[in-house]
């Protein structure tokens, strides 16, 4: 079931959303500083093209030890991310869940973007797992 929802996903919209957060990453890789919020710039917008089937989860939760990016930097460095752009990618994820709300069919869809916009505000620290069954 995941295959065909993330294929109905990636033709109605997933592309557009994953290239997003793809040229997010790119635009932090122009200064070096920006290098880690790229990394899971690409890793998210992977996880955006294909969601179903995969959840993000807290690196500290899979690791079970905390690193740099779940202690106090990761903090500081999700509020530069929500200030830079992060509000930017939540409120187009918003505004394409609003759309997919419309019609019935589309409300799982609007769902997983709902939850891509809550990623989308504090994403330094977490990674994307195999959902379990």
């Amino acid at each position: 079931m995941a295959l065909i929802g993330n294929i109905i996903w990636f033709v109605f919209g997933g592309v557009v959303m994953g290239l997003g957060w793809w040229l997010a990453g790119v635009l932090c890789c122009l200064t070096i500083v920006g290098i880690p919020w790229a990394k899971a710039c690409f890793v998210i917008g992977t996880f955006s093209f294909f969601p179903f089937g995969k959840e993000v989860v807290s690196r500290e939760v899979v690791t079970g030890s905390s690193d740099i990016g779940t202690g106090a930097l990761g903090i500081i460095g999700n509020i530069l991310w929500f200030i830079c752009i992060g509000w930017c990618l939540a409120l187009g994820h918003l505004v394409a869940a609003l759309l997919c709300f419309i019609t019935i069919i589309g409300i799982p869809f609007g769902l997983q973007h709902i939850k891509l916009a809550r990623i989308a505000l504090f994403p330094i620290g977490m990674t994307v797992v195999e959902k379990r069954r």
